[in-house]
Parts: C-alpha cells; structure tokens; sequence
C-alpha cells in the first residue's frame, strides 16, 4: 500500500543515517518544533510596514513603454529580485518612493551626489543659470570656468574636452588613442566597464592574447576584434597581450578603483607595472575616471596612487548631477581633436551651462579643507559596521573603502580580479539587499556594482544602516543562507517547522509524493563527515534549491 511504502522509505532513510552517523562518530540530529517562518519563493520576509503598491504599478505600465521598464538595465532589479522601488524625491542623503517610504540612499545617482542630492548651493546656482537659458550650442565662459579647475586638481591633465556622458567620453577618448598612436588595438581588464560603446562590450576568449568576441547581440566582429582582455591585478596577462600583438595597442584603458565589479582595489605595483609597460611599449596609459574623479580624491585616482597617465575620462561629480562626461589628457596628445586636430567628436548639449554650473558648484563644494577626511570617516564607520555585523552573524564577508567609495562581498576574500568577484553568493546578496531596502536603506540592486557616501550622511544614517545590517544578516543566517550550515528545515502548510530528523523524515514523504513541493524545503544538515554529504545531498534534491 502506499502508506507501506511511505513508511518503509521514512526507516530505510533513518536507519541509512543513523548508520552512518555512528560510522562518522557525528552527533545525533535533534527534533523539535518551533513557530512558524514564512517561506515565499527562497526570500526572507520583508516588514509588513514596507508596501510598494504604487511602485508596481507604475513599473507594469513602464514595462509597457520601455524595454524592461527602466532606462538603465541594472535599475531595474533584475539581480536582486523583486520589482524596482520608483522614486518621488531626493534631498540630502535620503530618497522617497511613490508610495512615501523613505530610504537612506548609498546609490547617490551612481555616483554624482557626493555633496548630497539637491544639495541647496548647488541649486541656487543652477537657478541663477537657468534664468539664462539651458543650452547655448555656442562656447560658454562657464566652460572655461570648469575646464580650469579640472586641471588644477588632476595632475596629467593639460587640456579638457567636454562631452554628455561617461560613456561619450569613453568612446572620444578610445577613437583619441588610435588617432594619436595610428594602432587599432586597445587593451581592457575583464570586470571593468567603460561604458555601452561597441569596442568596449566585450568578453575575454579563453586565454589572455586571444581576440575579444562581442558580449552583446548587434556587437560585430570587427568592432570586437581590435579589443584585447587582460586580468585586473595582474602585470603579466598584460604583458602578454603586448607580445603577442606587438606593435599594434594603442593603449591600455581602466579604472583606477573598480567600481562596476563591485569595489576592488588595484595593488599600487600593479599600476606602477603598467605605466612603466606602456611607456616601453609607446602606448598610451588611460584612466577612466567617470566614477573616482573627485570621488576618492580630490585628484582622482591618479592623485591617489600617484600614477600619472596620459589621458583620462571623467564624469559623474564634475557634472554635479546633471549629465556630463569629459576626456582629458597631455595638451600634446588633446591637440589631436577637432577642431585642433583631425579627430573628429561633437555634441549639441556638450559643455551646457546647466552642467558646468551645477559642476563648478560642486567642484568648490569638495574644495574646502577637510572635505575628504569627512567622506573617508564616514564610509570607514559604515562598510566596518557592515563586516562586523556579518561575520558576527557567521557570513562570509570581505570589502573595504577608499574615501566616499565602498563596497562588499559575501565571499571570503580577498577579492582582486572579477573572477574572484564571481565567486560572490549573489543569491545571499539579493536577499540581504530586500532585507535592507524593506527597512529603509538603498543600496545598489546588484552585487557586482560600488556604493557612495555623501557629505550629507549623518552618524545617525550610518547607525541606522548598521543596525538594520544586523538584522538582516541575522535574519538569513536564522532562516538558512544559501550554501550555509544549519539543520534541515521542513514547512508544512499548517505551520509546522521541524529540523533535524523530523525535516528529513519529512522530506522522504515529499519525494512519495505526501506535500507539494512549495510546502517543504531544507536549509542544511546538521550532521558532519559522510553523514553530511548523504542528508545535504537529498535535501538539495528534494528542495531544488536552499531557504
């Protein structure tokens, strides 16, 4: 009969591990009963006080109008699961959704928000300047203003050329280095992102000298194959691709401080070791500073390390939140833009007098003394909470900060390169960033991207976060994360929890089909040795996947 044969799977399967328990010499599994917790779909509850109603439907109609709704992929969640929260208002360091929650906001725009959004000095100019028009498409004093001061506080930088974006300067400054060194081929570090022109969208092949391919559908071959693929912090796939293309770069492009593999610190001889091979291999040295110019110094990353390269992008802060990109570099190399040179870039709405306003503003802002010890004091408090309070609570966790930039992982660490990057629990971040946004703390919807810190983040918003960090870590760690340890955990519908034995006796009535399979599911074991390999093994099996 079928409850025959229920019972004499449940004995074979107990008696199996008791066997190899005493065997192992593991301990015995323990049965218990507890209070219910609520399993939705392998993602901790969230405060019942946190509703995003109006959100989701403005985000149902945006999906309607836009490609997945946003106009920026990673905003729209995809990552960390859950529909994107839709902001009202910003001021500060605070931001407020549609539906009134407000939230302690470590995103600032990507970046731009340094000061503080809608920082009210900077909008006092921008309403000076906006009684004289929003777009000249003619040359603007404020330009020079802005151009000036980029180049008293970034050493390499002689000549400035204005452009909308991070990723059109991105673009002006790769069609620069051809122009300048007459060779095709460019060399990038996989993790580093350089904005969405074709060149740069581009994976590495299988070993360090093979060609790039495209990484994104409607990338050619032929804008694909000039882009070669080195390993960040590491001197020697960069020195090999030099080898094995010899004559042919252009130039080496990155960022100073990786910002869009999540935060990863280059090591000082590393940068040493590219400047001195691209000045061996008469290639050009670039910075793409669009997300650490004025952000981890003053000077930028180059300041910082004390590197000084030939030519860098900019962004981000010096636009003070409006749109904004630059490219930058030795006046004999700049020389070569049109109408200079022959290499052609333009754009109608480059060099506005909005952006360079709201830029200059911002730029004296950052000026005063003192300015960078509050930004680092800051973010060294937050992102020291947040380790302490993960690995207090048994996770793996590594990261750190320079200045107002920060970042973490749920890995060991260290993390160098994207590759050990990837070796993130990305499903235990998607559920500590709800966890986190449900209690009023915005922070970047993906695992692989930095956080900021403004001037306008008081002690209290950073306890807050702290305090807030504790109990979502807590509460993955009690609800069992993803690849953790712990016991086997069965939920019935009735709201019985049991572990131990009592989940795995469980689970076999699952497999001969007693529950459905949204009804059950198991954490971890609490067994070691052969014991442990047997019951995690089944669990995995009967739950496809982990709470």
């Amino acid at each position: 009969s079928r409850a025959a044969k229920q019972a004499d799977a449940a004995m074979i399967y107990a008696a199996s591990a008791l066997a190899l328990g005493f065997l192992a010499g593991s301990s015995m599994p323990s049965t218990q009963q507890r209070a219910a917790q609520p399993v939705v779909n392998m993602v901790a509850s969230t405060p019942s006080t946190f509703t995003t109603t109006v959100s989701d439907q403005l985000m149902d109609e945006a999906r309607t109008l836009m490609p997945g709704g946003v106009s920026s992929p990673v905003r729209a969640f995809k990552s960390v699961g859950g529909n994107p929260v839709v902001f009202d208002k910003v001021k500060g360091s605070k931001a407020w959704d549609v539906d009134g929650n407000e939230y302690v906001d470590y995103v600032g725009s990507w970046g731009p928000a340094i000061v503080g959004h809608a920082d009210d000095r900077v909008l006092d100019a921008l309403k000076e300047t906006l009684e004289k028009g929003t777009s000249f498409g003619a040359p603007c004093a404020l330009e020079n203003k802005l151009a000036q001061m980029v180049i008293d506080a970034v050493p390499s930088v002689e000549m400035v050329r204005f452009a909308n974006s991070g990723t059109e300067a991105c673009m002006g400054v790769l069609r620069l280095m051809r122009a300048y060194t007459k060779r095709e081929k460019v060399i990038k570090f996989d993790g580093c992102y350089h904005g969405h022109a074709d060149s740069f969208l581009v994976a590495a092949g299988s070993g360090v000298a093979t060609l790039g391919l495209p990484d994104s559908p409607g990338v050619t071959g032929g804008a694909s194959a000039s882009t070669l693929v080195a390993k960040y912090n590491d001197l020697d796939s960069v020195r090999a691709l030099f080898e094995a293309n010899k004559g042919e770069v252009s130039g080496v492009i990155l960022e100073g401080v990786v910002g869009n593999s999540g935060f990863i610190v280059p090591d000082k001889e590393f940068l040493q070791g590219l400047r001195e091979l691209c000045t061996e291999q008469g290639a050009l040295l670039v910075f793409d500073e669009v997300m650490t110019g004025f952000r981890i110094s003053y000077g930028g990353a180059q300041a910082h390390w004390g590197i000084e390269p030939d030519l860098s992008t900019f962004g981000k802060v010096i636009g003070g939140g409006l749109p904004v990109g630059a490219y930058a570099g030795k006046k004999e190399i700049m020389e070569m833009v049109a109408p200079a040179g022959p290499m052609y870039q333009a754009g109608t709405l480059s060099g506005n007098p909005l952006a360079m306003t709201a830029g200059i503003k911002t730029l004296e802002i950052l000026s005063q003394p003192g300015t960078y010890e509050q930004l680092d004091e800051k973010t060294s408090k937050l992102i020291n909470g947040i380790l302490e309070a993960g690995k207090a609570a048994g996770h793996a966790v590594s990261g750190g900060h320079i200045s107002g930039m920060f970042g973490f992982f749920f890995c060991e660490g260290p993390v160098k390169c994207f590759a050990d990057a990837a070796k993130s629990d990305t499903d235990k971040f998607a559920r500590w960033h709800r966890g986190m946004l449900s209690r009023g703390v915005y922070l970047a919807p993906s695992q692989y991207e930095a956080g900021f810190m403004s001037l306008a983040h008081s002690d209290a918003d950073i306890e807050h976060t702290i305090a807030m960090a504790k109990e979502v870590f807590a509460e993955i760690e009690r609800e069992g994360a993803s690849g953790g340890e712990g016991r086997p955990v069965a939920v019935r519908a009735d709201g019985w929890v049991g572990d131990g034995l009592a989940a795995s006796l469980t689970n076999v009535t699952w497999l001969l089909g007693e529950l459905p399979p949204d009804r059950t599911c198991v954490s971890a074991v609490v067994w070691s040795g052969p014991v442990a390999a047997f019951m995690w093994g089944l669990g995995s099996d009967v739950c496809g996947g982990r709470i």
